[in-house]
């Protein structure tokens, strides 16, 4: 357990499965501890994929969202795992404990649809603003609609 957080090894990396409830508060913890930097935050859609990597006790969703931290005292990574469910897609913001996570939790709720409730500016970063949908869940229909990107220069 690491902060109540149950905890698996995976390719020799330590890895948490924190409940979103406890997300904020484990984060916390760590960054006290001297976990300084959060390096990623990432979103996952498991629709319809084995999930037979999760500790007993920890109950798959279809939404996963991964932080990736750093100790650089330990020289050590370590990955939280939390689970999110499809009918209610949202866990914490992190910006407060870690303010660079802005962007990234933008990415995520821009490209898979997961909110961060307490995040200072959800909008979406890459799709255009009125675009319908996210473009990363698997059940997303794939087209040939020509997408122009924020900033992009126009062809």
């Amino acid at each position: 357990m690491l902060h109540g957080a149950l905890v698996s090894f995976s390719r020799g990396q330590r890895v948490a499965h924190p409940s979103r409830e406890q997300l904020t508060d484990v984060v916390r913890a760590l960054r006290d501890e001297g976990w300084l930097m959060c390096l990623d935050i990432a979103g996952v859609d498991y629709l319809a994929h084995d999930r037979s990597d999760l500790p007993a006790g920890i109950e798959p969703e279809r939404f996963e969202v991964v932080v990736t931290l750093i100790s650089h005292a330990e020289r050590e990574r370590l990955r939280l795992r939390v689970q999110v469910p499809e009918s209610d897609p949202v866990v914490p913001s992190l910006f407060e404990v870690h303010p660079g996570t802005e962007s990234m939790e933008r990415e995520v709720f821009d490209l898979f649809g997961i909110g961060f409730d307490g995040h200072p500016d959800l909008t979406r970063i890459l799709m255009p603003e009125d675009w319908h949908g996210h473009p990363l869940r698997k059940d997303y229909a794939v087209g040939a609609i020509p997408i122009q990107f924020k900033d992009a220069p126009s062809r």
